[in-house]
């Protein structure tokens, strides 16, 4: 299967979007399990429409940079944030849809954000993800890409 990895165009906005919730669902169905239904809805509310809406932003955005990833569609994507007087780059947002995750496209579309971010003169790429079970394949491809793990936990507490 070949990825292509283009510049993300307002078309593509609808099958950005929902490829970001599909492929974002199980870490909320995990983190449900974990917190409780009800401290997990206290925290993140309606989290369909605050990633939905999270990712318009940063598809609108002139303070992100957005590419998608094609084989016979889209079929992931990418966006980047970057702080010149820090000299970071953020992989802020990465979604690949479920029936086309293992198959390379989250690999293809980091190392295109890290090379896009180092032909930007930063000297740091940082990328975030979660710390539980859904997010393991995340961060074996962030690991393999040379990323180094430092570990936080967030603690909740319903009040």
């Amino acid at each position: 299967m070949e990825i292509r990895i283009r510049p993300y165009e307002p078309g593509d906005r609808d099958a950005v979007v929902d490829l970001a919730l599909r492929a974002w669902e199980p870490a909320h169905t995990a983190l449900a399990r974990t917190l409780g239904p009800s401290l997990h809805r206290r925290v993140h509310g309606d989290w369909r429409r605050s990633h939905a809406r999270d990712v318009g932003e940063d598809l609108d955005s002139a303070e992100a940079a957005a590419w998608v990833a094609v084989t016979d569609r889209v079929a992931g994507f990418v966006t980047v944030r970057l702080d010149r007087a820090g000299g970071t780059g953020l992989v802020h947002l990465l979604g690949v849809h479920p029936d086309q995750q293992g198959r390379g496209t989250g690999t293809a579309l980091t190392e295109f954000a890290v090379e896009r971010i180092r032909e930007e003169g930063m000297a740091v790429a940082v990328i975030r993800t979660g710390g539980d079970d859904a997010h393991a394949p995340a961060r074996a491809v962030y690991e393999r890409a040379g990323f180094v793990a430092a570990p936080v936990v967030h603690y909740y507490r319903s009040l």
